[in-house]
């Protein structure tokens, strides 16, 4: 009998090709109409954070540097109020294989391939996840394919995304080159069924265990710096594993630091869309992940996403682009470390934070990524001017997402603006309902909701009456 390729069937049979590609049951968590054991599905991998920390060892992932900012701390510490100025720390990223945190999620993953048998991998991803993958399957003999939104409709594609692709091609990749739309789950889907390689979803329990192996390397790299805990520590956010991850481990690290999430603000314009798609120089790391997978998680290509954001985040602060690309010629030209922009999303909300902290206060800057070719912020500028944007030096404030990219002209215009959390949070509620009414919510429903939203039962029953 012919296999039914169509969109409608492939997708119906989603659950199934999602079992077979990784050898995990999501059914059994299942505990109401929205619950799941989600501390169950953790522990479920079968990893401790130290097989987690001699798993990655084996592929040249992780035991990372950790940087004093010294040049940038002192900075901003003469545009800031007497007494303001936190001290600014990064934990380098970029030392790991292919650039990036995200090889420690692939790290686990491709681990787990190996072990389970499976030929190869496969990752539906914009970039440094699939460099990832593509790496640590060249480490462990696995061959690798990459589905990759490269292109819009015109066939015109991004710097940073084309280096991408590069990147993952030097490593030994197949890549799939696709137009921006909704066939990237859809292909990812049917080159699962079609080769029975294992799916390395950026949203798997393995994946985010892999990066738990950060927040606790961070935890103990500070307290040996410093002698004592951060007092925040900023997260570049977009679809919620980076900072999921990073807090599990800080928590396993016995820290109480803040966690911040940062994104680029990109509001206005839609991932999704072909016209919109090239009209931003941010491809990770900004709203339109951060805000969607927060609201909701299990839009994902999983049926149960383990990046839950808004279960472990305090705040949320949202800087623009140019403001971004100021702090990372910045950090080239003050510290000598020249980093990719979208790594360089929570550097940027640091220093806005660092102004409104006192001295002695500490802020930790959670990773950095590589740079290089079109991944620079020269090429995505260049980028910009050529699609029509208007890049120009002024008050950042003057930003207009899709049509202006406004680069600041001095220090003490780097401010971002914060993220209304509790607005997320009735997102997220706005969104289980239109999965599940209200009415038929079990307690265990209830219970899993405030979780998943990092608050406690009587405020879920006050925002309930709201819908």
């Amino acid at each position: 009998m012919t296999r039914d390729t169509s969109y409608a069937a492939v997708m119906a049979r989603k659950n199934e090709i999602m079992k077979n590609s990784m050898g995990l049951d999501y059914e059994v968590y299942k505990q109401g109409a929205l619950a799941f054991d989600y501390e169950g599905m953790m522990n479920d991998c079968g990893f401790t954070l130290e097989d987690v920390i001699k798993i990655q060892s084996q592929t040249k992932v992780g035991n990372t540097p950790m940087f004093e900012l010294k040049n940038i701390t002192e900075a901003v510490r003469k545009i800031a109020p007497e007494g303001k100025g936190a001290r600014i720390f990064v934990k380098d990223e970029a030392a790991n294989a292919s650039g990036s945190f995200k090889a420690r999620r692939a790290a686990i993953s491709a681990y787990v391939a190996e072990q389970k048998g499976y030929k190869g991998m496969i990752a539906a991803t914009s970039g440094n996840y699939g460099a990832a993958v593509a790496s640590q399957a060249a480490q462990r003999n696995l061959k690798c394919i990459i589905l990759q939104e490269i292109y819009d409709s015109h066939g015109v594609g991004q710097p940073e995304i084309v280096e991408k692709a590069r990147k993952c091609e030097a490593f030994g990749a197949e890549v799939v080159r696709l137009t921006v739309g909704p066939e990237l789950f859809y292909c990812n889907l049917l080159t699962l069924e079609e080769t029975g390689f294992f799916n390395a979803s950026l949203y798997t329990p393995f994946a985010i265990k892999g990066v738990e192996s950060l927040g606790y390397e961070l935890v103990n790299q500070i307290r040996s710096m410093t002698g004592k805990d951060a007092d925040v520590v900023m997260v570049t956010n977009a679809g919620g594993g980076n900072l999921t991850g990073t807090a599990r481990g800080m928590l396993a690290a016995g820290s109480k630091a803040k966690v911040v999430a940062c994104s680029v603000d990109l509001s206005g314009l839609h991932m999704a869309s072909d016209t919109d798609f090239n009209r931003k120089s941010f491809t990770t790391g900004h709203t339109g992940f951060g805000v969607p997978f927060a609201t909701w998680p299990d839009r994902a290509d999983v049926p149960r996403n383990a990046a839950r954001a808004l279960r472990y985040l305090d705040d949320y602060l949202l800087v623009s682009q140019g403001e971004v690309f100021y702090v990372t010629e910045m950090l080239s030209k003050m510290e000598g470390m020249e980093r990719g922009p979208a790594g360089n999303t929570s550097l940027t909300g640091a220093v806005a934070l660092a102004k409104t902290m006192d001295k002695d206060k500490i802020i930790v800057v959670q990773e950095t990524e590589y740079t290089g070719a079109g991944k620079h912020h020269n090429s995505q500028l260049s980028f910009a001017k050529k699609m029509g944007i208007d890049v120009r030096r002024g008050d950042p404030k003057d930003y207009v997402n899709g049509k202006s990219i406004v680069i600041p002209e001095k220090l003490s215009q780097i401010d971002g603006h914060w993220q209304d959390t509790d607005k997320l949070r009735r997102s997220y509620i706005k969104n289980a309902i239109k999965q599940v009414p209200k009415e038929e919510w079990t307690e265990a429903d209830k219970n899993f909701v405030a979780e998943d939203v990092k608050k406690d039962r009587a405020w879920l029953d006050e925002v309930l009456k709201e819908f």
